[in-house]
């Protein structure tokens, strides 16, 4: 006896499976015909309106993803319209609108969502916006849930940020277990564990290395994670060894630009001599006291920023690139950077309380920040001039590092491949000639911006003599002397950076003249800087 022919409802769910499994596999063309025969059948489809907004986010095409999900939030049951506020969020947060996305995304929390996708999307959400204490338990469950290696890695991350580092690795270990090859995993869990010679995890990613090396980005995660081994055994040949084989496929595949940099400093420079400004705002806005801390990376601007915000006046909001973004959407550059030298340039005839004004309204509004605040993205050294000449009574710290110990520090340092200011990394040679640009614009800073505002600070000396230097510092931003500053280690406060493990412990000294052991792989990068007269020649020999 023949079948019956499926109901109407039977078909579009049958299409809209069709649909969501071609949209999870990358075929969007096909999930978006799928979609379109879905929403013929049934014009209020809420699902279908939701996976043609995943398309158009996969197709950055964000503001249309956004309009979408708002579509299927109004047509579609309670799970889905969670799931499609955690995408709404997802795609505001790729458009810089932090503070929509928070809210879009804690309606979708409101909503109690039970399934893991949903969760996870929301723990990124709230991860990009520097919210790791309200993302962990949104990770939790979605591993509970499901468990992907993903979500485990997620979970891992934000454990280790808020400083849970048993069980940040008794999750990266999870992922590991279900993807030994999880290149991310294995670089995160390095950092956070201290290898020995009997005990270590070099054979496993070394097979892991061997397995991935073909892929650029897996295998740049898996030589840093090797180096940083090779490290804690004492083997620091090894280890740079594996750095340049890590780095060596990602300096094919995508090149340095050296000319963006040139430029980008060049501007800054520029800044460091800027006129007055004239108009209603020349004065800059007073309503607001943040202290910047900024530099290379890896030269100690994660202490300082432990070291204030254990202030009871201070709280840290992490790195931000608010005052940029403020800045270049007031500039209208077309350039596709947020900060760049035409940005600069043009910054220069804005009005500088109208940027500063915007700056600190959209950092207390989506942070929920009252009083003064830490913004210490090192990239803010590039807007300093600006920052001083927006806000009055900001205070500008800037870290300076020996320039061997800054050049080593940065080389060893895994970045972010999607952040591109920080692609001179990927060379020893690029990192040193960076470095040389970056003394040079400090120095131009220093003798031209009011010393009472711009402040460089020693690393070494920061080690050597702490407590006076704490003190300094907490009187150059006019804030009163207070013990818990000298005990930044047991601030508990979320750490995003690759200090997160470092800064939770006392100072150490270790790290002081790191560069000597590290020779003659870093003699390269040493000329480079006795040419520029970073170093002396006697230092370098020595």
């Amino acid at each position: 006896m023949p079948s019956s022919p499926p109901s109407g409802a039977q078909e579009l769910a049958r299409i809209l499976a069709s649909a969501g499994n071609h949209v999870a596999a990358g075929r969007y063309e096909a999930g978006h015909a799928a979609c379109m025969e879905a929403l013929k059948r049934a014009p209020n489809s809420g699902e279908a309106y939701l996976l043609l907004g995943v398309i158009a986010g996969e197709y950055q095409n964000h503001a249309r993803a956004i309009e979408l999900m708002d579509r299927a939030v109004a047509l579609a049951p309670r799970h889905i319209q969670a799931l499609a506020l955690g995408f709404k969020a997802r795609n505001l947060t790729a458009l810089n609108r932090r503070g929509e996305a928070l809210e879009t995304a804690e309606a979708s929390a409101a909503l109690d969502p039970r399934d893991a996708q949903t969760l996870d999307m929301l723990g990124v959400v709230f991860t990009r916006a520097g919210l790791h204490e309200r993302a962990a338990p949104f990770y939790e469950r979605a591993a509970a849930i499901q468990g992907t290696p993903g979500q485990f890695y997620n979970l891992g991350a934000a454990l280790q940020f808020i400083g849970r580092f048993e069980e940040a690795r008794a999750a990266y270990r999870k992922c590991i277990a279900k993807a030994p090859h999880h290149a991310q995993a294995w670089s995160s869990l390095t950092q956070i564990s201290k290898a020995t010679r009997e005990q270590n995890d070099i054979p496993a990613l070394e097979a892991a290395f061997a397995a991935r090396s073909g892929h650029w980005e897996d295998g740049l995660n898996l030589g840093h994670a090797l180096a940083k081994s090779f490290e804690d055994i004492g083997d620091p040949a090894s280890a740079m060894a594996w750095l340049d084989r890590g780095k060596a496929k990602r300096r094919t595949v995508q090149p340095y630009t050296a000319a963006f940099d040139h430029d980008l400093f060049a501007a800054a420079m520029r800044s460091a001599t800027l006129p007055p400004a004239v108009g209603a705002g020349a004065a800059g806005y007073r309503d607001a006291a943040p202290i910047f801390v900024v530099g290379m990376p890896r030269t100690g601007t994660t202490l300082v920023d432990r070291i204030l915000s254990s202030h009871s006046e201070v709280t840290s909001a992490g790195e931000l690139s608010d005052f940029s973004l403020v800045m270049k959407r007031m500039a209208k550059t077309r350039s596709p950077y947020v900060l760049d030298a035409e940005t600069l340039d043009v910054a220069a005839g804005l009005d500088p309380a109208a940027i500063a004004e915007a700056y600190v309204r959209r950092v207390r509004e989506t942070l929920n920040l009252t009083g003064r605040f830490v913004d210490k993205m090192p990239l803010n050294v590039f807007v300093a001039a600006h920052l001083l000449r927006a806000l009055p009574d900001a205070r500008v710290i800037c870290l300076q590092r020996h320039p061997a110990d800054t050049v080593l520090a940065n080389y060893r340092q895994l970045f972010s491949t999607q952040f591109s200011y920080y692609a001179y990394a990927f060379d020893l040679a690029d990192t040193a000639r960076y470095f040389v640009q970056f003394d040079r614009l400090v120095r131009a800073f220093a003798a031209n911006l009011q010393a009472e505002r711009f402040r460089v600070v020693k690393y070494e000396n920061m080690v050597s003599d702490f407590e006076a230097e704490v003190r300094s510092l907490l009187g150059f931003c006019g804030l009163s002397f207070e013990p818990a500053c000298l005990d930044f280690h047991e601030n508990t406060a979320p750490v995003a950076t690759a200090s997160a493990a470092q800064v939770r412990q006392p100072l150490y000294t270790s790290a002081l003249a790191r560069w000597k052991r590290y020779r003659p792989a870093l003699d390269p990068a040493i000329a480079i800087l006795v040419e520029a007269g970073c170093m002396s020649a006697d230092e370098a020999a020595g």
